[in-house]
């Protein structure tokens, strides 16, 4: 399993992913601030991953905190939830990772539990989340291989893999999952502009999985979904609104439109975690605004010529009405999402649904 990050008695050990698909190097974070700071600087990246390393953030500030007070050890938590939420706006992932162990501080600090204890517990917590984390995409294989076709080629954008979680990956892990079970299937991997996450990642860790692929340049998807070339499109999501519109990496939009138009099934695959109830539709999810050097320089050298304006929003929004279905560690969803999801939420997690 490929290790995207690993909590050791030195701190948070992350696979730095700016640096693949040439170079296989580790970022160590020994504090809260620079797990924000790998959080930020995509060193780590992928909502089920930033939720799970946001946790750890958290834990590592608690347990390393010199704090001998319960009253000052919950203004250090303030900030250090508050540091670690800037770093990245979409994933709705980040803020679950942070309320869990938040919330754990605070029922644990209200009961006057003392700080040696509560060190133990958040580091426990933090550290159960990853394997919990490993187990729910395993489980949204289980429940989404079936989906994919038996025999063909499988369209993905951006990086949805075991990179962007602690292992076994969301869409790439359905892709695992039916590969496993006898589906051959070769994956088509988007690029995905500006930052290359499909070419540099998926294809780095589906090779190194001996899957077939093929990396696409953005603008090619609909001309060999013309050719009937693509069987089937699944993606991951960074947050997923209570009616099912569903925001991912920028490009997810237009390759599920061009899906639709051409009869082939677009899918979904993200924890439920990744939905946020208390977002009713695609419209109010925040989109990350990323830096204009990613667009006007590629790899050290500039791109386009100086004065052009330049729009680079990580990611955009694809409205329910284009989603087949969305994978879960708990099932598959179905149209009409509102209805499915708020089952699902209730009957999994009874508390998701108290918004």
């Amino acid at each position: 399993m490929i290790p995207t990050l690993e909590w050791l008695p030195t701190g948070v050990n992350f696979l730095d992913q700016t640096k693949l698909p040439l170079e296989e190097t580790y970022v160590l974070a020994t504090d809260y601030k620079q797990v924000a700071a790998v959080i930020r600087d995509m060193i780590v990246r992928g909502a089920p991953a930033i939720g799970v390393s946001a946790a750890m953030g958290i834990a590592i500030g608690i347990d390393r905190s010199t704090a001998t007070s319960l009253e000052a050890l919950t203004e250090e938590v303030a900030v250090i939830s508050r540091t670690l939420a800037e770093t990245r706006p979409t994933a709705v992932n980040l803020f679950w990772g942070i309320d869990e162990i938040r919330n754990l501080y605070n029922g644990l600090a209200a009961k006057n539990t003392p700080i040696p204890e509560i060190k133990s517990a958040v580091v426990s917590k933090a550290r159960r989340m990853y394997d919990e984390d490993i187990a729910a995409c395993k489980q949204m294989g289980a429940h989404g291989a079936a989906l994919l076709p038996k025999e063909g080629t499988v369209l993905t954008h951006c990086n949805a893999g075991a990179l962007a979680t602690c292992g076994y990956g969301t869409a790439l892990g359905v892709i695992r999952a039916a590969i496993e079970r006898g589906h051959k299937i070769d994956v088509f991997a988007d690029e995905t502009r500006p930052y290359l996450q499909g070419a540099r990642l998926t294809a780095w860790e589906l090779l190194h999985d001996n899957i077939p692929t093929t990396v696409l340049c953005d603008n090619m998807a609909g001309a060999l979904m013309r050719q009937g070339r693509i069987q089937a499109v699944i993606v991951g999501a960074d947050r997923i609104a209570a009616n099912g519109d569903t925001a991912n990496k920028i490009g997810t939009y237009t390759v599920a439109v061009l899906a639709k138009e051409h009869g082939i099934p677009f899918y979904v695959a993200a924890p439920l975690s990744t939905i946020d109830l208390a977002t009713a539709h695609g419209d109010q999810i925040p989109i990350e605004q990323r830096a204009a050097i990613e667009v006007t320089h590629s790899n050290g050298k500039q791109m386009t010529p100086d004065g052009a304006a330049i729009q680079n929003p990580a990611f955009d929004v694809t409205p329910a009405k284009y989603i087949t279905a969305i994978i879960t560690e708990h099932g598959v969803l179905q149209a009409p999402y509102n209805q499915s999801i708020q089952r699902m939420a209730a009957a999994a997690k009874p508390e998701l649904t108290a918004v």
